[in-house]
């Protein structure tokens, strides 16, 4: 039996979908609470120890966007948003609001759990990280105190921005950071939205940590959204 200490907040308010999402939790023998609305999920996560939200993002008394941004304000729970919206502008827009996965309806049980094991793994990994130096996805490591990186045990070299950007995405491993939240966090708020210069140095770090670039294996790319480092493996420290 599943000894599960984390809470899921489910925000839905379509009534036979948040059951069916509850019945399937139950299953699994998730632990989880339940609302319809903005106003009740705030209360909940004031009032409760939630450690992943599914949103959805059509509520009723405040669109899930503005709760995201309100969440973020303070907090940064894992916010997995579950939407019938499935175009790729606004998929980037509550990406870059801080959620940190969307799965659009109608979806698969099957994926919706997957991706809820996946964020509960990186919390716990989150969690752990501030006591690890080093953190490995399948062959490849980086060394946060002495800011090496290492494929096959063997040391590779990065230029300071290579380097800036692999830790960014090993900071984040399994989440879709969109090409304008990467800009703000490698170049500064002020650089504008400018691609090329992040394409150039995805480019350049490609050609050091895979095998075949135009194919990789490490660093995916989410086609009109950003780009995400594919959790591998293991974690060492």
């Amino acid at each position: 039996m599943r000894k599960l200490k984390e809470t899921i907040l489910i925000v839905e308010d379509d009534a036979q979908i948040r059951n069916f999402i509850c019945y399937s939790l139950k299953l699994e023998e998730f632990h989880y609470l339940s609302v319809s609305t903005a106003k009740s999920a705030m209360e909940q996560v004031v009032a409760e120890k939630i450690d992943l939200i599914l949103l959805d993002l059509g509520l009723p008394d405040l669109d899930g966007l503005e709760v995201i941004r309100k969440i973020r304000e303070w907090s940064d729970i894992p916010i997995l948003v579950i939407s019938a919206r499935d175009q790729e502008k606004e998929k980037v827009e509550v990406l870059d609001a801080g959620a940190d996965d969307y799965l659009t309806k109608p979806f698969s049980m099957v994926e919706l759990l997957a991706r809820i094991r996946v964020a509960l793994r990186h919390l716990k990994k989150q969690n752990n990280t501030t006591t690890k130096s080093i953190v490995a996805v399948g062959n490849l490591r980086i060394d946060f105190e002495k800011h090496l990186v290492f494929l096959n045990n063997s040391s590779i070299h990065l230029t300071p921005m290579e380097y800036k950007l692999l830790a960014l995405f090993f900071q984040n491993i399994g989440k879709v950071l969109t090409t304008k939240m990467i800009i703000k966090e490698i170049w500064g708020i002020g650089y504008g939205e400018d691609t090329q210069a992040l394409r150039a140095l995805m480019s350049a770090l490609r050609r050091k940590i895979e095998t075949n670039p135009a194919q990789p294996e490490y660093i995916i790319t989410e086609i009109g959204i950003g780009y995400r480092l594919k959790e591998k493996r293991r974690s060492a420290g």
